[in-house]
């Protein structure tokens, strides 16, 4: 049975059926996805941490500066292989390291050449 008023010719549904319009899909229910979060550990900073906080240290005495620079060496290449982060601290501590270690050497160094002149000018008189 055709309807005369469909240009297309398309047979009617019987009654208590109904005809989907062209592009219209049924209702489907949305579907939902859940996604597993995973937690990223930061890198370690240990290394890094301990070069720095040993340089400043070493201001005050100055064998943590030499362990400061030591341990900086440790973190930034452990930082350049991204084993560990902290790459910046790590220079800081050695920076610092050095810096202090140089300043306690310049009093050691002055005093070991005041002994020197001074047991060189003893045994001349």
């Amino acid at each position: 049975m055709t309807n005369p008023h469909d240009p297309y010719g398309r047979q009617q549904q019987p009654s208590g059926q109904f005809e989907q319009p062209y592009g219209l899909q049924p209702y489907q229910p949305p579907q939902h996805f859940y996604v597993q979060q995973t937690y990223v550990r930061p890198p370690d900073q240990g290394m890094a941490v301990a070069s720095l906080v040993c340089s400043l240290i070493g201001l005050i005495i100055c064998f943590p500066a030499i362990l400061g620079i030591i341990f900086g060496h440790i973190a930034l290449s452990k930082a350049k292989r991204g084993e560990a982060g902290g790459k910046g601290m790590a220079q800081a501590g050695m920076i610092v390291g050095y810096v202090v270690t140089g300043l306690w050497l310049i009093p050691v160094i002055l005093w070991f050449v005041f002994v020197v002149f001074a047991i060189g000018a003893a045994g001349v008189s």
